[in-house]
């Protein structure tokens, strides 16, 4: 039997969390159609994207 390869492994979720004086914080945006955790883009363009949904916000230049 042919081996398998190794999956990408999945964000674990403690990385979209910081906890601080014992409250716990999300540290990305939530999709405001949706309600899922967006992702942050920074190429080609800087960008917030949801992957269930598909909205994306882009980020103005910065002064």
């Amino acid at each position: 039997m042919a081996k398998k390869e190794a999956s990408e492994a999945k964000a674990s979720v403690r990385l979209y969390y910081e906890i601080s004086d014992g409250k716990v914080k999300l540290k990305n945006k939530k999709c405001p159609r949706c309600g899922s955790v967006m992702a942050h883009h920074l190429k080609p363009v800087e960008r917030w994207a949801c992957g269930k949904c598909g909205y994306t916000e882009f980020v103005s230049g910065k002064k």
